[in-house]
């Protein structure tokens, strides 16, 4: 007798899968993840246009649907992680625009002041790079690099492992403890 199972039988429900989640099964998430990362890329793309960014952008989708997975009241899945990755995918696009004109009203700024005003300007944003030099300084050594990486050296999950010999999944792992343990340790009030 053939050990090999129709087509139908390979695939376990969505239903099965999360219910093994809930259960603390990973293995069964990454089956959901392996099931819909399509899915959920092409929306991010359709939003942000930039491959880098989708793919960095699926990973905070995947963690957010893991997370909120204890809520999900079996209204659709595919409709509701779409739900999660379009709203994820808008708030990336209006952080990039709100940097972007961030970035173009400084470039405006030193002419339109005074020397005095460019003066106080520039000592305040030494100041302030300094303290979140000295935050970054505080986070455990094994979060360091990846905040460093992702967020300063603006490098990929993909770069960061093959620097550090790791798998991809390690670097997300301890990204998102270092995000954890951030949310934790520090107050907004702290870099003002």
């Amino acid at each position: 007798m053939s050990n090999k199972k129709g087509k139908g039988e390979r695939t376990i429900s969505e239903v099965v899968l999360i219910e093994k989640v809930l259960e603390g099964n990973d293995h069964a998430f990454r089956l959901l993840v392996e099931k819909y990362r399509n899915d959920v890329f092409r929306t991010i793309f359709a939003v942000l246009r930039d491959q880098k960014e989708a793919e960095d952008a699926a990973q905070e989708v995947f963690m957010k649907i893991y997370l909120s997975l204890p809520q999900y009241q079996n209204q659709g899945f595919k409709t509701w992680i779409t739900r999660i990755a379009v709203n994820q995918a808008i708030d990336i696009k209006r952080k990039q625009v709100r940097r972007r004109k961030e970035v173009a009203e400084e470039l405006e700024l030193p002419l339109a002041g005074t020397a005095k005003d460019s003066v106080e300007k520039e000592i305040i944003e030494t100041d302030r790079r300094r303290l979140v030099r000295k935050k970054l300084d505080e986070l455990p050594d094994n979060y360091r690099d990846v905040i460093y990486g992702f967020y300063i050296a603006e490098k990929s999950y993909q770069q960061m492992a093959e620097e550090q010999n790791v798998q991809v999944k390690t670097i997300e792992t301890k990204l998102y403890r270092a995000r954890h343990w951030m949310k934790k340790n520090w107050k907004e009030d702290d870099f003002s």
